[in-house]
């Protein structure tokens, strides 16, 4: 087909789609949609998603999140400093307690030895990858949902 007759096929099926009556929706669409949206505007704020939320709010949210992980963080640490020092000054005397806070110390010595070795380069590559990674992971999720659970219903269903 040349590229002329394309054109002249697209102007006839628009000109034809056109003419066509609408559709008119069903009569309890309306009201339904409106229900809906007053439903929605009389949540409350944190409710609603987090864009909707106010300014102060989700500034205040993010520093408690960085503050947690902030803790958990030093919290893991100090805890395997304090098993370690039981190791050391012999308070555990229990075998399988002390099998666990050698397990911990390597561990520990392990990651901190790996923290040395690895290039901060390669740390904050290694985060941007696992990064986009996510946001991969999280775009194909969106679109398989959409695909398998957000059909829009047939005319002849």
């Amino acid at each position: 087909m040349t590229a002329h007759a394309e054109e002249a096929l697209e102007r006839l099926l628009d000109r034809t789609l056109h003419e066509l009556p609408l559709r008119r929706a069903p009569s309890t669409l309306e009201s339904r949609v409106f229900a809906e949206l007053n439903r929605r505007a009389a949540l409350p704020w944190f409710r609603r998603s987090f864009a909707h939320w106010p300014l102060s709010a989700r500034a205040g949210f993010l520093l408690i999140c960085a503050a947690l992980i902030r803790l958990a963080f030093l919290g893991g640490t100090s805890a395997v400093a304090r098993v370690h020092s039981l190791q050391e000054s012999g308070a555990l005397s229990v075998s399988w307690a002390r099998q666990a806070a050698v397990l911990m110390a390597s561990a520990s010595n392990l990651a901190a030895s790996l923290a040395h070795a690895v290039p901060p380069a390669w740390f904050y590559g290694g985060i941007a990858v696992c990064a986009l990674l996510y946001a991969i992971l999280f775009g194909l999720g969106a679109a398989v949902y959409r695909t398998l659970y957000l059909q829009p219903q047939m005319a002849g269903d």
